[in-house]
């Protein structure tokens, strides 16, 4: 038996197959059922209405939106922050503009100019490329 602190109350359980222990198991339950509630009545909710009508913080709510929990098809007004930089988005982890940068950023180092953004000036200078790793 594996017992484990639960991380959102403390207490400790014997950790199983969830990584909380039964009672916040259940709180989230319950806070799942008020959120779903309230969305069934107010459909144009955003997720600071819900948020507050309800208790239920926004992370756990995009918790829920990410497990597929609360669908976002069903509410057009529900949004959830990008986890870069918090722009509200619909679907995915990240908005747009932070895919697309992350994008020409991996791009970049593919290509070998990631030199000019780390400082080192010349390349092997102390300067470790994600991209050294693929030519060993």
């Amino acid at each position: 038996m594996n017992l484990a602190n639960c991380p959102r109350c403390g207490k400790l359980f014997a950790a199983n197959f969830r990584d909380i222990c039964p009672s916040c198991i259940k709180d989230i339950e319950h806070e799942y059922e008020i959120c779903v509630q309230y969305l069934r009545e107010e459909r144009g909710a955003t997720i600071q209405e819900l948020s507050e009508a309800t208790g239920v913080s926004v992370k756990q709510i995009t918790r829920f939106i990410r497990e597929g929990r609360i669908s976002v098809m069903n509410a057009p007004n529900l949004m959830y922050p990008c986890e870069v930089c918090g722009t509200l988005i619909r679907e995915g982890h990240m908005c747009d503009s932070c895919r697309t940068r992350l994008t020409k950023e991996l791009t970049r180092a593919a290509n070998g100019e990631s030199n000019k953004t780390l400082g080192t000036g010349e390349a092997g200078e102390g300067a470790y490329r994600v991209v050294d790793k693929f030519h060993k």
